[in-house]
């Protein structure tokens, strides 16, 4: 027995450093790291399966634990798809962009600065904002121009100094403007309803008027069963896996594939802060939500008037997506019940909605044309590239320059 447990720790050893070796080779893996912190945990189990294999019962269970944690953690990063979440440890480490908010599950980590896995210079203001702090003397004779959106308004697949709102800002410059960027991944219109309501002012002024990049969001809430009003019952608790601020358990993984599975089951029986309930077992439909719809009008509607009652003019831009990347009966993952040939006509449906809302609110509302955008102003399926964000910006600005004299 102690032979064969040798042999089987020895095995194991050289199967961990040959998928290690594999693994670097193809970028996967880095000299240090989370990724690298895992092999080498696996490294120590199946050596110390070596060292006690005098103890049988001793050395089998740490060799079946070391089996275990290989398998699943190899495993579920194998059969996962290209870019989903698996109880493998990522590449590199990364500082926690956002934290915990009582009223808005997520919100920017202030003063936050990092480089991401990626390559994108990632900053937060002191204020946790998306970008820098503005200089405070431009700041001090200037009107702020506050943008709220979802990730396409943190613009998630851009650096620093190639966000739309930063482009934005340097198109305003000369009007006496200052952009701040309030975006969010993910925030719906229930969101920036509380944005709106008690966060507006940052780095101690108000805006003079604000720009809503809205719909695709929205559009996740779409044919979720007995769909609460506030986006309560999948959305908002969603986000806070989605972006990481949940203490224990949750999208958090261990060097422990095991480990990392125990702490997710314990904070779904104890966390105060409960899981999303899973609507992407339901079967996708097609046509639109009309209770959705009504939720999306109503908060347009309470966004506009808590504006109007401080005097601050309202902005609003229907969201545009990589058409090109939406076209075939899958699910791209965002919204649980919507297929990606549907999106792009559901979002044309909520944006002619917001403009006749816009319209009869009186506020303005920014009409992108059709064919303004292509493949190559996006990254992905709707979060545009730096090209696109300098096109999207310069579309935009003559409208807001007009709005915010």
């Amino acid at each position: 027995m102690p032979k064969f447990l040798r042999s089987v720790g020895l095995l194991g050893l050289l199967v961990v450093a040959g998928v290690a070796a594999w693994l670097f080779g193809h970028g996967e893996l880095h000299v240090s790291g989370p990724r690298t912190d895992y092999f080498l945990y696996l490294a120590a189990l199946f050596a110390l399966v070596l060292v006690i294999a005098r103890w049988p019962r001793l050395s089998a269970t740490l060799l079946a634990l070391a089996c275990a944690e290989f398998a699943w953690g190899l495993g579920s990063w194998a059969l996962a798809p290209p870019g989903s979440p698996s109880l493998l440890p990522p590449v590199s480490a990364e500082p926690a962009r956002f934290q915990w908010h009582p009223l808005l599950q997520a919100v920017p980590a202030p003063g936050l600065a990092f480089t991401s896995a990626t390559g994108l210079a990632i900053r937060h203001s002191s204020q946790g904002t998306r970008g820098r702090d503005p200089d405070p003397a431009r700041l001090a004779a200037s009107g702020v121009v506050a943008t709220f959106g979802g990730s396409a308004t943190y613009d998630i697949g851009n650096g620093e100094g190639d966000t739309w709102p930063e482009r934005l800002d340097e198109a305003l410059r000369g009007d006496g403007l200052v952009v701040v960027n309030h975006g969010v991944p993910g925030y719906t219109t229930a969101e920036h309803v509380l944005q709106t309501a008690f966060y507006p002012d940052k780095f101690g002024k108000a805006p003079r008027c604000a720009v809503y990049f809205v719909g695709w969001n929205d559009l996740r809430n779409s044919h979720i069963p007995k769909l609460d009003a506030g986006y309560a019952d999948f959305h908002m608790p969603s986000q806070v896996d989605s972006l990481k601020v949940r203490r224990v358990g949750g999208s958090n993984v261990t060097i422990s594939p095991l480990l990392t599975v125990l702490t997710r089951l314990v904070s779904a029986e104890v966390d105060t802060v409960r899981y999303a309930k899973d609507p992407y077992a339901l079967a996708p439909v097609a046509g639109p939500d009309r209770a959705a719809a009504t939720i999306f009008e109503r908060n347009v509607r309470s966004i506009s008037a808590l504006n109007r009652a401080r005097g601050t003019p309202t902005i609003w831009v229907g969201q545009v997506v990589n058409s090109d990347r939406l076209t075939g009966e899958g699910l791209y993952g965002w919204l649980p019940r919507v297929r990606d040939r549907d999106l792009p006509r559901l979002l044309r449906e909520s944006n002619a909605l917001l403009a006749r809302t816009a319209q009869a609110l009186g506020d303005t509302y920014v009409a992108l044309p059709d064919d303004a955008f292509g493949p190559a102003d996006f990254v992905d399926q709707g979060h545009f590239s730096a090209a696109g964000a300098r096109r999207f910006a310069a579309l935009l600005a003559p409208a807001v320059r007009e709005a915010c004299r």
